[in-house]
């Protein structure tokens, strides 16, 4: 991960340095990059006017795969590698709760969505749906209940679209660093109010 310690000093740059070293890695099967995949969430979002915050946790919400122990997704998986905990833990300190539940539960969500709409199951990808099984699959009943009961339901599930959305390998975004004032601007609101 970083033997530097991490602070709101230098938070922000430790996404630039992953999308730096790693962001051309293939995305779980899909036909865009990582850094691709994570820049057209995070450009998604902004064409929906969603604000900074939200716009900030379309962008990070797969950091989780650079950072978790068991390493990133393939198709050869047999396990959940719960790069949604990693995620959310990793940037928890610095990040408002808005973002870090974005973060926590895009996966619940994608069950989520498969539990209650059966079109978006029919329009998953195929490393989707291999992903989908490793994660439990569709919701019971009382998953369901306890995921609705989030504050943040429907932004997650917003953010969890521009997930599946951002999948268009000729959709061209902007670079990461254009995006680094806006996390460093939600990092600085997230410390303030904690103070």
């Amino acid at each position: 991960m970083t033997d530097t310690p991490l602070t709101h000093d230098n938070i922000v740059d430790f996404p630039d340095g992953i999308f730096t070293r790693r962001g051309n890695e293939e995305y779980l099967g899909e036909p865009v990059t990582m850094a691709q995949h994570m820049l057209q969430g995070a450009m998604l979002a902004e064409q929906a006017q969603e604000d900074e915050v939200v716009v900030a946790a379309a962008l990070l919400h797969d950091i989780g795969h650079f950072t978790s122990e068991c390493g990133s997704f393939s198709m050869q998986d047999t396990e959940d590698k719960w790069h949604e905990v990693a995620g959310a833990e990793l940037l928890e300190p610095f990040f408002p709760p808005l973002v870090i539940d974005c973060i926590r539960y895009h996966v619940a969500a994608k069950r989520y969505l498969c539990t209650v709409d059966p079109d978006y199951f029919s329009q998953l990808s195929e490393a989707s749906v291999h992903s989908l099984k490793l994660q439990g699959g569709k919701m019971s009943d009382v998953e369901a209940e306890k995921f609705v009961a989030n504050n943040n339901v429907d932004t997650i599930v917003r953010v969890r679209l521009y997930d599946d959305a951002g999948k268009d390998p000729n959709l061209a975004t902007r670079d990461f660093r254009e995006y680094k004032p806006l996390l460093q601007r939600v990092v600085d609101r997230t410390r303030a109010e904690r103070r």
